[in-house]
Parts: C-alpha cells; sequence; structure tokens
C-alpha cells in the first residue's frame, strides 16, 4: 500500500512537444497500461459484454474525430503522446479516456443489459468559501481498477498559449483533476452510462476546462462538449463560484454552489441523468450512496481546513477504498486544492497509507 514519492513531470511549449515529452518519458509504461486498458475495456467487467482487441480499437478510432474537433490543441498534444509512446491514437484514446470509452463500448454491445459492471470511482467535493475562512476547497479520491494506481503521475504544465496547470493524471493520459494558475479547479466522478457514443472523452474536456479563466467558463466546455461517456464534473474558482454537472453524453443537468458543499460520487442524482444511467449492482449503488452520506455528514460545518479535507480522502468508514478480491477498486490517490492561495496538495496510492505533497507551480 505504500508508494514513493508522488512523480511529477514537468511539461512545457508547443503542445506537440508537451505530448511527445510525455509520451518519450514514459513510453512502456503507457504501452503496458494502454495494452491492460484494452483487455479491461473489451473483457465485459466495466463495459458488460465483450470485443476482441481489433474491435475495440476500431471503436476507439471512431472517436478520432470528436477529439480533433473538440480542442485542436489538445488532440495535437494527444497525438505527441501517442507519438512518443510508439502507441496509435486509438490507444491513446483507450488509455487515456477508458472510464468514458468503456461506455461507448457498453452502447456498441448491448445497452442495457450489463448489470455487473464494476464501475464505482472516487468522491469528490467542493467546499464554498464561507466554509472554510473564506477561501475555499476542491478535494476528491481518484478511485480505480487497483493496476492503475502504478501508473499515477502528476504533470506539471507551462503551454506557450495557455495558463499553467497542476494536473493529476496517469501515464499517457491528457489529465483528470487540476488546477490552473488563475484558480480554474476540475475534477471528476466516474458514472455508468447507457448512452455512449463515438464522442470525446473525458480527459480532453478537464483539460480544455482548465484553459479558461473561471469556473462559467468551465462550465461552457462541459455543457457544450460532445461527450463519449458519463462523469459528472466539479468545477470551482478562486473567486468562490462553483457547479456540478452530471455530464452523460445525452443530458447535463447541474447545478450551482451555494451555502453547502456539494458532493458526488458514482451514482446519478438527477432524474435526467437517471434515465440514461446503466444498471450496477446493488452493493456498488449502496456504496456510492454511504459515500455521498459520509462526505456529506463530514462536511456539514464551518472552519473545514486543508488537514479536514486530506482527512476526509482517508476516511475509513466508506471514502478511503481499498481494493478487494471481488471489484479490485481502490482509492489510487487523491488531490486537495484551494483556488484562492494556489495551494496543490497530491497524494500516490492509497490516502490512508500515504503522505500528500504540497506541490508550487513552478519547480
Amino acid at each position: 500500500m505504500r508508494r514513493p514519492t508522488l512523480r511529477i513531470l514537468d511539461l512545457a511549449g508547443s503542445p506537440a512537444a508537451m505530448g511527445h515529452a510525455h509520451g518519450a518519458a514514459y513510453a512502456d509504461e503507457i504501452r503496458h497500461y494502454a495494452d491492460e486498458r484494452i483487455r479491461l475495456a473489451g473483457a465485459g467487467e466495466w463495459s458488460g459484454g465483450t470485443l476482441d482487441r481489433d474491435g475495440v480499437l476500431q471503436l476507439a478510432e471512431a472517436c478520432i474525430h470528436a477529439h480533433a474537433a473538440h480542442s485542436p490543441s489538445l488532440h495535437e498534444e494527444m497525438c505527441g503522446i501517442a507519438e512518443g509512446a510508439g502507441i496509435t491514437l486509438a490507444e491513446a484514446i483507450v488509455v487515456g479516456g477508458f472510464t468514458d470509452f468503456v461506455d461507448t463500448v457498453r452502447a456498441a454491445v448491448g445497452g442495457r443489459h450489463p448489470t455487473g459492471v464494476v464501475e464505482d470511482d472516487c468522491t469528490a467535493f467542493v467546499v464554498p468559501d464561507a466554509r472554510a475562512d473564506g477561501a475555499g476547497f476542491y478535494a476528491q479520491t481518484w478511485d480505480m481498477h487497483d493496476s492503475a494506481t502504478e501508473h499515477v503521475v502528476l504533470l506539471r504544465l507551462r503551454p506557450d498559449d495557455g495558463p499553467a496547470a497542476l494536473v493529476f493524471s496517469t501515464t499517457g493520459c491528457l489529465g483528470q483533476i487540476g488546477m490552473n494558475e488563475v484558480g480554474v479547479c476540475v475534477g471528476i466522478n466516474n458514472l455508468t452510462g447507457i448512452d455512449g457514443t463515438t464522442g470525446v472523452t473525458w480527459p480532453s474536456v478537464v483539460r480544455d476546462a482548465l484553459l479558461r479563466s473561471t469556473a462559467d467558463e468551465a462550465l461552457e466546455v462541459v455543457l457544450d462538449a460532445d461527450l463519449a461517456g458519463a462523469h459528472s464534473y466539479l468545477l470551482f474558482d478562486a473567486d468562490g463560484s462553483g457547479y456540478m454537472v452530471e455530464g452523460m453524453p445525452t443530458a447535463r443537468p447541474w447545478s450551482g454552489l451555494d451555502g453547502d458543499a456539494l458532493v458526488h460520487t458514482n451514482h446519478t442524482i438527477w432524474d435526467e441523468a437517471t434515465a440514461v444511467q446503466a444498471p450496477r449492482p446493488a452493493e456498488l449503488t449502496a456504496n456510492s450512496a454511504r459515500r455521498l452520506e459520509r462526505a456529506t455528514e463530514l462536511l456539514d460545518r464551518d472552519g473545514i481546513t486543508a488537514d479536514d479535507c486530506m482527512a476526509i480522502t482517508r476516511d475509513p468508514d466508506s471514502i478511503c477504498r481499498e481494493s478487494d478480491a471481488t471489484y479490485h477498486i481502490e482509492s489510487s490517490g487523491a488531490v486537495v486544492m484551494r483556488p484562492r492561495t494556489g495551494d496543490f496538495w497530491a497524494v500516490w496510492g492509497v490516502p490512508r497509507h500515504n503522505e500528500y505533497v504540497h506541490v508550487p507551480f513552478s519547480g
């Protein structure tokens, strides 16, 4: 359960240069991770039906146009990752956007029928400024199949055209959770949809939102994206504005931050999104509900600190996940961000067993 000190990869320059440097830095690891995720995407445990490797990659190839249309610069960066790592662009879509892509696979292999999917990932929350002595927080665990934990990396980005950003990610992925230098924070929870399509996967949406100057602008990115699969998106900025969106390919219910914390786990809470949520095992639905209730309970007070947020991600009652023989899901890491102050903390591995690192925007 103990992990080394958080890995930090500094990337700067053009999109192609940043992508190529990323891919080349972890080429062998990315190729191994891509093979593992292609296997998982086609095996059925995550998608509810099986596809061979060629079938998985044909579906991923069908998503390429949506990525290029969504953000040419991020598409160029992903092409750079693929080139640097020695994989195809289709493989890069799967290794980075796996938890959206399995919704694409699910729709291709049978729609509503899957009932054994294992998706149950992440507890995320936004603490309003008023409950944190004037400077609120965005925090979350990143829960995933346990074989993903070894691939966690913190990307410290300084692009030629856009704000610097700190991005929690995995090798080969554009980014998963992050904060830019003007204080826009973006994170996610995985959801399970039946309306997957050959669209853009969520890491491109996260990174596009981190190119924005306000949470309002980031919200428009999420609402307008041609999503491949289902995730909730939580947004927060240095001015205290925040939003939560259940981003399904065919539905986008959302709400804004008010006096209470925004909390989301892995089940839909709005009817519009629930209508296109795939069936889930009862024990996973119960687990998601417990984590939502527990985080809400722990956040129902004033004077919340960074240490409190870290403690919530380490909560042994339900939030901090450890792999078991049935689902092999664990909290592979966690992040705490305070946009008004520019503070960013991250941990690699199960938070209960590992230490947070404070990461500055410059190395």
